[in-house]
């Protein structure tokens, strides 16, 4: 878990402005991967008990513009939120409970999968998500 102050450099290294809610919205997300908005608003008010609903949601989404915070929706699910960014690790999902757990790439180097057909796009990440039961609910 990364301190305040590596939040902070990691906000400024992003050329973002330092602010409270920002680095709580960023340190929530560091411990609770994988977790929806409603679940970081709660762990962001204990520190901030007074930041409101709007400033947590901007917060994500201008950490995840800013390429700090990765932001998955698995099909059914709402989004949700994880610090493990740029190394395009994939995710297995639970489709009992919803509990969802980071994958490694099998092969290879990222995008890890090539396309059939690119159409001409360059490549740059492939998103793969796992479905099964986990060990709890199987």
């Amino acid at each position: 878990m990364p301190t305040v102050e590596e939040l902070q450099q990691l906000l400024r290294g992003s050329e973002l402005r330092v602010t409270r809610p920002r680095v709580a919205v960023l340190q929530a997300v560091y411990a609770h991967p994988h977790a929806d908005t409603d679940s970081l608003i709660g762990a962001v008010r204990n520190d901030l008990p007074d930041v409101s609903h709007q400033a947590v949601y901007d917060s994500l989404h201008t950490l995840t513009a800013a390429g700090l915070v990765r932001r998955i929706q698995p099909l059914g699910s709402v989004a949700r939120y994880e610090s493990r960014v740029g190394d395009n690790h994939h995710h297995v999902v639970c489709r009992n409970c919803g509990a969802i757990a980071d994958v490694d790439c099998a092969v290879g180097h990222a995008p890890c999968l090539h396309a059939s057909d690119d159409h001409g796009f360059v490549i740059d990440e492939a998103e793969v998500i796992y479905w099964g039961l986990c060990s709890d609910c199987a």
